[in-house]
């Protein structure tokens, strides 16, 4: 009967000397450790370390005193405590590991996005998530919808930068106006947004075809660390511009225009993105 209750016990977390030491307390207490020791058969040598575990975890009591004795938690309270534990354990690796097959779903997967309000409000929860950084590529008629959420992403401590497609200003994020904002829109047929967040997740699409719109929002990394490169890069060239246009364009052309024409594949740089 003895060795049936010592295996059940060690089903509870239980070491074999925790589990010997618990039953003779359950027969007898309070006792001092060398009593239990002795009854027990669990060696003195370890017997307050094994003393220690149990009145750590909440297993046993231990009156104070030149001499401590030890007393046990009932049975029944015993096992109510270990059951409460265990469910809560049970709550809390099913709430996790559903986020993390989400999370790790997210992580492959790219989701399109039809509808520029749809895709505005994609945007807003990646800026509202993230907690370093926010890099914003978009132009005036959309940043005017998105003020609101990226100010209360500054407040939080975010750093917030922004490429800029026409006149805006802010005095709580790092604002690049684009040398090219009109003839870009121009050449397009339309306005995009990008926005990338802590470098993780990347919102990207069309936003000027009002219910047509469409974007791609994506974690996978083979995206985000491309796009998030390119954005960065668009800055490079931006601070490069302020300091050195004249030059750049004695060599490239007004607004690089040569280099414009090098890369494109459209004599007239007007892309079919968009019809």
């Amino acid at each position: 009967m003895k060795e049936n209750i010592l295996e059940i016990l060690k089903n509870l977390n239980f070491t074999e000397y925790e589990a010997k030491a618990y039953l003779t307390l359950l027969q007898e207490s309070p006792l001092t450790g060398y009593a239990v020791a002795k009854n027990s058969g669990v060696p003195r040598s370890r017997i307050y370390e094994v003393l220690d575990s149990l009145a750590i975890r909440g297993d046993i009591l231990v009156s104070p005193g030149n001499t401590p004795q030890y007393t046990p938690v009932p049975a029944k309270e015993l096992i109510k405590s270990r059951r409460m534990k265990a469910e809560e354990n049970f709550e809390l690796a099913e709430k996790s590991l559903a986020e993390f097959e989400h999370s790790a779903s997210d992580r492959e997967n790219i989701w399109n996005i039809t509808g520029r309000n749809e895709i505005l409000e994609k945007v807003k929860d990646c800026i509202l998530s993230a907690k370093k950084r926010i890099l914003l590529e978009v132009w005036k008629e959309e940043f005017e919808e998105l003020e609101s959420v990226l100010i209360q992403a500054a407040k939080r401590g975010v750093n917030v930068t922004i490429i800029a497609y026409g006149e805006i200003f802010s005095d709580f994020a790092n604002v690049y106006l684009h040398y090219m904002g009109d003839e870009i829109t121009e050449e397009y047929g339309g306005r995009w947004i990008v926005v990338s967040g802590d470098d993780s997740e990347v919102v990207a699409g069309i936003v000027s075809m009002g219910k047509d719109s469409r974007a791609a929002w994506t974690m996978h990394v083979g995206l985000v660390m491309p796009i998030t490169e390119v954005m960065i890069h668009d800055l490079y060239l931006m601070e490069i511009m302020e300091k050195h246009k004249e030059i750049l364009e004695e060599s490239f052309g007004e607004n690089l225009v040569n280099l414009r024409r090098k890369f494109s594949i459209y004599p007239d740089f007007k892309k079919h993105y968009v019809d």
